[in-house]
């Protein structure tokens, strides 16, 4: 039998891998890269946390403030200026011109809500990968895959055959010649994965969008530790304020106090809080500046076993070129969905 029949039973050969269906398949393929999916569980997972033990204490606590009003207030009153002033949580003093000055403490209450938006802001870049790069990349990965199988379960029964017909052979010489021209005639290559491959590294289509992912938590990251330095450093400092409760009904009431000191009780708890996200976004950010930077580096480590195959010669080639493009970018997904081989 010549090498031609046997390149092409080794092509119809392809048929004996028995395929599980395609979408049973994505659902089992790995979309993210496992550094990406650990970024993204701790950057949103956090905050998340984090706004769980806030509300937790809000909840068990209630009033996150307690007042110290005047002795003749009855029980009743007590609760009612610990009520309102944790409503209205203004500060209020008089300047040295003796002018009324007020300042807002919201911050305090709005912060466990802030934590939620930053959750929210932090999956923004995970959800636009899966719903503009997750199909495409699937299907993908999934003919890649199949064509790295067929390959090499071609490549193997096609170098079988080919065992066998020189130790059949009589003349070595024409089992040589036999040989040339199924080079020439490209019998051992595979021009559909090599072309696709190729196709590939002329598309940025992937690497653009792992570049837009990598920017937007930064960007994210940067305005969390910006808004958390700032409100640490204004409304942290100050656990103690005078609220103004001589209001309404009471504007007239002379027995009744104009301000009325309050501690902040929760203090402790935001501060801890504040710190700690904060100094987790920062030790985030060397690991999605290396996500980004890996990119500039070929990974051929998924290919050291295909190296054999006649098909992937253009891809050790054409290795020295940029690696920015949608090529590396698969290699890396092929490295994580390695397990998903059959080969």
């Amino acid at each position: 039998m010549s090498i031609a029949k046997a390149a092409a039973k080794a092509m119809l050969s392809d048929a004996l891998l028995q395929d599980s269906p395609g979408i049973q398949r994505l659902h089992h393929l790995e979309l993210e890269l496992p550094l990406d999916k650990v970024i993204k569980f701790v950057s949103v997972g956090l905050p998340l946390l984090l706004v769980c033990m806030a509300f937790a204490r809000e909840v068990s606590l209630g009033p996150q403030i307690s007042c110290f009003p005047p002795s003749n207030f009855t029980m009743k009153q007590a609760g009612y200026v610990d009520t309102y002033c944790w409503d209205s949580l203004m500060h209020h003093e008089f300047d040295n011109s003796g002018n009324f000055e007020e300042r807002s403490l919201w911050v305090h209450k709005m912060f466990p809500y802030s934590l939620l938006a930053m959750a929210m802001f932090m999956y923004l870049p995970a959800l636009i990968w899966r719903q503009l790069v997750t199909p495409s990349l699937g299907s993908d990965l999934l003919f890649i895959i199949d064509e790295l199988d067929k390959s090499y379960n071609r490549s193997i029964r096609l170098a079988q055959n080919i065992l066998e017909m020189r130790r059949n052979t009589n003349n070595p010489l024409t089992f040589q010649a036999e040989l040339q021209r199924a080079k020439k005639k490209r019998y051992f290559e595979y021009p559909l994965l090599e072309r696709y491959l190729l196709c590939k590294q002329n598309s940025y289509f992937l690497v653009s969008m792992l570049f837009l992912r990598g920017f937007l938590l930064l960007t994210f990251m940067t305005a969390a530790c910006l808004y958390l330095a700032y409100f640490h450093l204004s409304a942290f400092l100050q656990d103690e304020f005078s609220c103004f409760v001589r209001t309404g009904m009471l504007r007239d009431q002379d027995w009744v106090p104009e301000l009325v000191q309050c501690k902040m009780i929760g203090q402790l708890v935001f501060q801890v809080i504040s710190v700690a996200n904060g100094a987790i976004y920062v030790l985030l950010g060397p690991i999605v500046l290396f996500s980004l930077v890996r990119l500039f580096v070929w990974d051929t480590t998924f290919f050291s076993v295909y190296e054999v195959l006649p098909a992937l010669d253009v891809l050790n080639r054409r290795r020295l070129g940029c690696p920015l493009n949608d090529l590396n970018v698969l290699l890396l997904f092929l490295r994580a969905n390695v397990a998903h081989l059959k080969s």
